[in-house]
């Protein structure tokens, strides 16, 4: 069997501006990276209201893997298949995971969105841009105290970080400014990955210019001495930040192996930023095709719930449909199953790790959307695991498909696609979690609660001191976005399954006055993570003829 980047490099792709005129968008919209990448320019006139959205999410993730981008690749391909248009919106890949443990962010198998190396690796150039920019932001509040510190920022209260697209532990906690007086003002300071940069979130949730504009301008870059808040509207730089985005702003479009469309653009992690491809790539795929397809990065805990309360009130659509992706491996793993014994047949721990899912379909069930389970399938399955699970499925009163896209493409989710096609025809009423005059801990409550399966939120003294300003300052009626592992509902990463009466501790929150919402940081989630002791980039080579090897 071919590695999923010889798959990609023996594609046959198709000019990009054929792939834009089948889905309507005329080549005075694009602005081509080559033949074959090209960003777009779409106008902001509304979506067609029988244009339909469906939102694939997932059982919390695991070592076995779950496949989720994979079978929302291999989805939009079965559209196809079925003679639906059909488009799909994805995030970029963000390096620190290519480089590290996770791999790229592209699909697998024969349910890849391609180029596949240039996806993964720098793109169109957006994520250097946020981070140039970001940095940027860094630069100028540093400069400004250097320079007499007109606006009386504290130095110690200072929250924005630097930046990196790239995981180095190392630069958690670093202090800056040393060197004497010609090389600023020392202070403690440290670097987030750029995927959890407020500006990354801002791109992705911005309608146009003129909203990214207005959003940069409300950044909380930090205080005064005598503890008011200070802007990037106070520091007088909202135009030269924005100006930096301007092109990053638009939405990618790049082909499936298949020759779907798929909008692929921004990239905030799901465990500590609320996981969703912008709405802007959702809105211009939601244009241009009968049928949307988008993802929403780890379990439905965590992606799933933000791209519910957060970004699809941005986007002004819900979804149709609602996509749960299990497999048998991942729910074996949560029934306490060895990963080194995942292609052994064992009923009994499967039915056990079901819980998983069945907590997960009851929760997306909330939001009052017609829900579907895919099954994706594993050559280890067994037939009688298939069968065992899909029972399991039915219990909770949804479908339960099997579908087989790594090995298949579209052609294995020919039977999803054609159920989706039914339950995106039915009209039922979208239930938010939560309303959004609710005070900050009433809607962290309600997510603990209803999401996550657990009794309580218990505050450490910072964040309820936090709490209590925030009240204090009008910001309570902001959006939750919690920052939590997303390997567990809870917020230890070692308790899998389905648990239930535990205490989520919060040890901070995070106002994001830019994107309007404030995160929650939960146990021990990082915001800069580290590499693994075997990272992949070490198996990763180029020729002499730019052939390159061990990119996943």
């Amino acid at each position: 069997m071919k590695t999923d980047i010889e798959i990609s490099q023996n594609a046959n792709l198709e000019n990009i501006k054929d792939v834009a005129s089948r889905i309507g968008i005329k080549e005075n919209e694009l602005e081509q990276y080559g033949n074959y990448k090209a960003k777009v320019n779409l106008d902001e006139s509304d979506i067609p209201k029988n244009h339909k959205l469906i939102l694939v999410t997932s059982i919390n993730p695991t070592a076995a893997g779950e496949g989720k981008t994979t079978l929302t690749i291999g989805l939009g391909d079965a559209f196809k298949h079925i003679n639906q248009s059909c488009a799909i919106a994805l995030r970029e890949p963000s390096l620190g995971p290519v480089m590290g443990i996770k791999g790229g962010a592209t699909g697998g198998g024969y349910a890849q969105v391609v180029p596949m190396e240039d996806i993964n690796l720098f793109f169109t150039g957006d994520f250097p841009a946020l981070t140039e920019a970001h940095n940027t932001l860094s630069a100028l509040i540093d400069n400004h105290i250097q320079h007499g510190n007109e606006l009386n920022l504290d130095p110690r209260q200072i929250t924005w970080k630097r930046v990196l697209d790239i995981n180095d532990r190392e630069l958690r906690q670093v202090v800056i400014g040393l060197g004497g007086r010609t090389s600023g003002t020392p202070r403690q300071d440290g670097f987030d990955i750029t995927v959890a940069s407020e500006l990354m979130a801002i791109l992705c949730l911005s309608k146009n210019l003129s909203d990214l504009k207005h959003r940069i301008s409300k950044i909380l870059i930090g205080y005064t001495y005598d503890k008011q808040p200070v802007t990037v509207e106070d520091l007088g730089v909202t135009g030269a930040l924005t100006l930096l985005l301007k092109d990053a702003l638009k939405p990618n479009l790049v082909q499936t192996l298949e020759h779907t469309p798929a909008f692929v653009h921004g990239g905030p992690f799901a465990n500590i930023a609320h996981g969703c491809n912008s709405i802007l790539a959702t809105k211009a795929a939601l244009k241009s095709a009968d049928y949307t397809i988008t993802e929403a990065g780890f379990g439905a805990d965590l992606g799933g719930e933000k791209f519910l309360d957060i970004t699809s009130q941005n986007i002004g659509k819900t979804p149709d449909s609602i996509v749960i992706v299990a497999t048998v491996r991942a729910l074996k793993l949560n029934g306490g199953v060895n990963k080194n014994e995942l292609d052994t047949e064992n009923i009994d721990a499967l039915k056990q790790g079901a819980a998983n899912l069945g907590r997960h379909i009851e929760n997306m069930k909330q939001y009052g959307k017609p829900v579907v389970v895919a099954i994706n399938k594993f050559v280890s399955d067994t037939d009688t695991e298939i069968e065992v699970l899909k029972s399991y499925v039915e219990s909770h009163h949804v479908k339960g498909i099997l579908a087989d896209v790594w090995a298949k493409g579209g052609a294995g989710a020919v039977d999803l696609a054609n159920e989706l096609v039914n339950t995106c025809n039915n009209e039922d009423k979208f239930k938010p979690l939560y309303d959004k005059n609710d005070d900050i801990l009433d809607k962290l409550n309600s997510i603990v609660t209803k999401i996550y399966g657990g009794s309580k939120v218990e505050l450490s003294s910072k964040a309820a001191r936090q709490l209590k300003n925030y009240r204090k300052r009008g910001w309570n009626q902001l959006p939750i976005c919690v920052a939590k592992n997303q390997y567990s509902f809870t917020d230890d990463a070692k308790k899998l399954g389905a648990p239930d009466n535990f205490t989520i501790h919060v040890r901070e929150f995070q106002p994001k006055l830019g994107a309007s919402f404030i995160v929650a940081l939960t146990g021990k989630v990082l915001t800069m993570p580290g590499l693994p002791s075997h990272p992949a980039a070490l198996d990763m080579d180029i020729d002499n003829n730019g052939k390159i090897t061990g990119l996943f």
